[in-house]
């Protein structure tokens, strides 16, 4: 099977190429993302274990999905087709932002993205693809930053950015 590719981009968001993903996070190259949210009516994130054998990243939490768009697809296609792959489910998500976010991490990769960011609204369980995905939990948007500050090294760097950022955000998007 072909490695996926990922979408190289500029600063304005406007494509450039194609590069292999793994090839990319080796490089640092800008390469487009993006981060989907899912808020249920309690105003609870629904949060992500990353599956152990993630080659960054693995077992720390996150936000419910996160990946990268596949040429020709748009934010909001990529964001409900790894929602659906990921998290087992369906739902309409809309785009809150985006920003630029570079991130080295321990194994010699570097995240370096255009991470666009999406919340959506869903109030059952999902059906996780162990694949993927260790374990899921709901967790109120205050709790989740009080544990960011107690155990900032349990939660993946992009999603403490958003965090500490755009918190703001999330919490503006409730139902």
């Amino acid at each position: 099977m072909e490695e996926e590719k990922v979408i190289l981009v500029n600063e304005l968001d406007e494509q450039i190429g194609l590069m292999p993903k793994l090839e990319a996070h080796q490089k640092a190259i800008l390469h487009r993302a993006f981060s989907v949210f899912i808020l249920n009516d309690k105003n609870e994130i629904m949060l992500q274990q990353r599956a152990q054998h993630k080659y960054h990243s693995p077992l720390l939490w996150t936000n419910t999905c996160c990946s990268h768009q596949r040429e020709g697809e748009t934010n909001i296609q990529a964001g409900g087709r790894r929602l659906f792959e990921e998290m087992g489910f369906e739902t309409e998500i809309k785009e809150l932002f985006h920003f630029i976010y570079k991130a080295p991490f321990d194994n010699g990769l570097t995240e370096h993205e255009l991470d666009h960011v999406m919340v959506g609204y869903y109030n059952d369980d999902p059906h996780i693809n162990p694949d993927e995905v260790h374990d899921w939990k709901w967790m109120k948007i205050e709790e989740v930053k009080n544990d960011m500050l107690i155990h900032p090294e349990s939660y993946t760097v992009w999603f403490k950015i958003i965090f500490d950022e755009f918190y703001h955000f999330l919490e503006e998007h409730t139902i």
